[in-house]
């Protein structure tokens, strides 16, 4: 092995950006999505404790009502039950929260449970991949709700009040299936076809391998979506077309554009041209669908979930990260003077992405965004005042822009969520601006200040070990696609996913561990070897020429 393979780029400290944290991005292709079910969801508890008179209770139904903002990327069926696993976990932070605020009124105490319930949502989150807004949301209501006025008796009412909710935000997220039954993976098929044209048209690493991710999405979300119906029939189709056309590029990417648009209508999912891989890969998804049923998909996702949450996982240093973060954030904004420091355990805890390079993104992000947010705050406070209607209007509204603004980027959506959310404060009485802007401003200060801090000093060496780990992976699957090019179509087409999904987790592994301050030098070569030498194999098995016909190593 040359010296180039062997002398890697040692990522310490480095410099950090400033700028292109703040740039504004392309809004997501569905971002109406959560913002209006989490505005509906919320609307129906909201207007109802307002005709009761009962505005103080919103803070526990409004903990059901956000979970109307995950599993919009997922199918129906897996929706349903995502949706009720938010509700259920989210309720059980909640009465932890709410039981432990009922038995002491210590704040060393409730920073500690707050820091504590921070970190074991973080680690669960990852740990399931359940997506945005992740363990955020979560800390947000459980964190809030350990500094509120509470009674042991009142809290089976109020987590009552957030199971109630929670039902709604169910019905609101899963609701759209009696319309749209395969809307889900009509998105994902359409972002796999966008992603194939965009490689066919800018051929290079970037592209490819978001090629390969999306089509990858793609066929997960068919895999999971339930039994095959004419419709999701076609769109299989449309995902073995988008993959033999990452072998051999199209002449016209436009044509992949166009149809990619016609699959996010309503009308009929366009049929693509005949291709020599299209039957292998309808048998091979309906012969993986058959082993799922036969081997219990829900118990290995189970099995998955507790190995990654076992000794040796690269998840355990974010969840230290998580824990001394929040708690270092608490204490101090608490030895400042402030109250109900809260604030500062969620800001923290927002902070923590994958590595260190992508936490200082969100720390920058985070502090503009909140900074802002108190100045609409106190903008907006006089006309929420003037009555309990123009209150649950300017919240609603905030629920709002938050989600539409969010996609953008993170402070953008943050000027949005700290007025919403010190606006929840009023639903329980009226404090003084002042005081609150200036808790709210110390407390973004000390918590990203904090969260930043244990992210640099608790290192993640276990980066690198998950990118070693993704190699070896890669390598086997690579092994295993050249093998089976002799075996039946079904067997071929699964090992030609299998090689794809380790492909996605090595460049995610790779990703991680870029972003990452003081371990040991990375394999640069090698991880672009391997993933040049993957992806000329799914080439060679998608035209059906096998391993003799691969390009020179």
């Amino acid at each position: 092995m040359s010296d180039t393979s062997t002398r890697a780029r040692r990522p310490f400290a480095r410099g950090l950006p400033l700028a292109a944290p703040l740039r504004l991005g392309r809004p997501s292709d569905t971002w109406f999505k959560p913002a209006l079910s989490v505005v509906v969801a919320s609307a129906v508890p909201h207007l109802a404790l307002l005709a009761t008179g009962r505005l103080d209770l919103v803070m526990y139904t409004m903990a059901g009502s956000l979970c109307a903002l995950y599993g919009h990327a997922l199918p129906y069926a897996r929706r349903a039950r995502t949706v009720a696993g938010v509700v259920l976990s989210m309720s059980a932070g909640l009465a932890t929260a709410l039981v432990t605020a009922s038995l002491t009124h210590s704040t060393a105490v409730l920073v500690a449970v707050g820091a504590l319930l921070a970190a074991a949502q973080k680690v669960l989150c990852d740990a399931t991949r359940i997506g945005p807004p992740g363990h955020v949301i979560l800390t947000f209501v459980s964190s809030a709700a350990l500094f509120a006025p509470q009674r042991l008796g009142q809290v089976p009412a109020h987590l009552a009040l957030t199971l109630a909710a929670g039902a709604v935000a169910w019905l609101v997220c899963v609701g759209p299936a009696l319309i749209r039954r395969e809307g889900p993976e009509r998105r994902a098929v359409a972002r796999a076809l966008e992603a194939a044209a965009d490689c066919a048209a800018d051929p290079g690493p970037r592209t490819r391998n978001g090629a390969a991710a999306a089509v990858h999405s793609a066929w997960q979300c068919l895999l999971v979506s339930g039994r095959p119906t004419p419709v999701r029939r076609s769109l299989e189709r449309l995902v073995a077309h988008a993959e033999e056309t990452l072998a051999v590029p199209p002449p016209d990417p436009d044509r992949l554009r166009a149809r990619a648009a016609l699959v996010r209508t309503r009308g009929p999912v366009p049929e693509p041209p005949p291709g020599p891989a299209t039957a292998d890969a309808l048998y091979g998804i309906d012969a993986e669908r058959a082993a799922l049923r036969a081997s219990g998909g829900r118990r290995a996702a189970r099995r998955t979930l507790v190995r990654s949450l076992g000794p040796g996982s690269h998840l355990l240093p974010v969840a230290a990260r998580t824990l001394i973060g929040c708690a270092l954030a608490g204490y101090l904004c608490a030895a400042l003077g402030v109250g109900r420091p809260y604030w500062a355990i969620v800001t923290a805890a927002s902070l923590y992405q994958a590595n260190v390079t992508l936490t200082w993104n969100r720390a920058l992000q985070r502090t503009l965004g909140n900074l802002l947010g108190v100045l609409v705050f106190a903008a907006v406070l006089p006309l929420s005042r003037t009555g309990p209607l123009a209150l649950v209007l300017c919240c609603l509204f905030f629920s709002f822009a938050a989600e539409a603004l969010i996609t953008r980027n993170y402070w953008l959506g943050s000027v949005a969520v700290t007025p919403m959310a010190l606006l929840v404060l009023e639903f329980g009485g009226s404090h003084p601006a002042g005081e609150l802007i200036g808790d709210r401003v110390l407390d973004t200060v000390l918590g990203a200040l904090a969260g930043f801090l244990a992210a640099t000093l608790v290192t993640n060496r276990r980066a690198a070990g998950r990118v070693e780990r993704a190699l070896e992976a890669t390598a086997r699957a690579r092994t295993e696609a050249e093998t089976a090019y002799a075996a039946p179509s079904a067997e071929l087409d699964r090992a030609r996913r299998a090689l794809t999904a380790s492909l996605v987790e090595l460049r995610e592994a790779g990703d991680t561990a870029a972003g990452e301050w003081w371990q040991r030098a990375l394999p640069e070569q090698e991880l672009l070897a391997a993933e040049q030498a993957g992806h000329r194999t799914l080439a060679a098995t998608a035209q059906r020429l096998g391993p003799a016909a691969r390009a020179p190593e």
